[in-house]
């Protein structure tokens, strides 16, 4: 069970969340407005000062066009 926002688990799955959005050439605030939220949200999860939720999580991965799939595959993979 992940329950700090800096377990290893956590860190490890924020960062494959910010990779996929820098590796796509998007900036945070880019993010957020496909998101429809604010950048400081994108910055606080990227920062591990805020959690995602599944709904949020889904969202996230489509308005980057990433399979969520494929990023869990990579996840459990790593």
């Amino acid at each position: 069970m992940i329950s700090s926002l800096h377990a290893p688990a956590y860190t490890a799955f924020r960062s494959q969340l910010t990779e996929g959005r820098t590796s796509r050439g998007v900036t945070q605030a880019e993010l957020a407005a496909r998101l429809g939220c604010l950048q400081s949200t994108v910055s606080k999860v990227e920062r591990g000062e805020r959690r995602l939720s599944v709904p949020e999580f889904l969202a996230w991965t489509a308005a980057l066009g990433v399979d969520v799939h494929v990023f869990i595959d990579d996840y459990l993979a790593a």
